[in-house]
């Protein structure tokens, strides 16, 4: 006889979702269905220690874009955790999943990236202590190799080969071109509103 295992499973998505995109859902989404993950949990960064030089638009957006986006998926939610720490400092998946481990031990934590981030694992803030920490969730995206030491570590699952992005889509609105079902309806709504973007 076997017995499931009562453990909650979270999927943790991370980014800066400047904008929140359609391909930002469908990641979500099959990472879920493919692993059989209970929740997902939108994890919007403060300052991405990769981007530390780029202008990021106001907390404040982002996350209402992101609940916007979610708001009609039972099992996606949003947590701010990344955006409670010092606004000088940078955003470390180390530092995250410490906490949330510490906050919820009951939970086992899947940490999802596309191909193009588990290609950079080896450059991550303590990766070695990382990878013992969190299981971590690769989907294949259009032209990279996910091919490094740290590889073994990570569950590799497919993705539809979409290619759509946020800076993709902050360029069209600069161009006052269209951004229709590239973000959810809701979040193209809440751009306009704010004017967000904009040349």
């Amino acid at each position: 006889m076997s017995f499931r295992n009562s453990r909650k499973k979270v999927g943790l998505y991370g980014g800066t979702f400047d904008p929140i995109h359609t391909i930002h859902l469908i990641v979500a989404e099959q990472a879920r269905d493919a692993l059989e993950i209970d929740e997902i949990w939108f994890l919007p960064a403060r300052i991405p220690p990769h981007k530390q030089t780029k202008q990021i638009t106001a907390d404040i957006h982002r996350v209402e874009m992101i609940a916007r986006a979610i708001a009609g998926h039972s099992d996606f939610r949003l947590d701010t955790i990344e955006l409670e720490r010092e606004p000088e400092l940078p955003s470390y998946t180390y530092d995250t999943i410490h906490i949330l481990k510490e906050r919820h031990p009951d939970i086992d934590f899947y940490f999802i990236i596309g191909g193009d981030m588990a290609a950079y694992l080896p450059k991550w803030h303590r990766i070695d202590e990382l990878i013992l920490m969190v299981q971590f969730v690769a989907l294949a995206r259009p032209g990279y190799v996910m091919d490094n030491p740290y590889m073994r570590h990570v569950i590799e699952t497919e993705m539809p080969q979409l290619d759509v992005s946020s800076s993709m889509i902050r360029k069209k609105i600069a161009q006052g071109r269209s951004i229709r079902y590239l973000v959810p309806e809701a979040v193209r709504m809440y751009i306009e509103e704010k004017r967000l973007y904009e040349a």
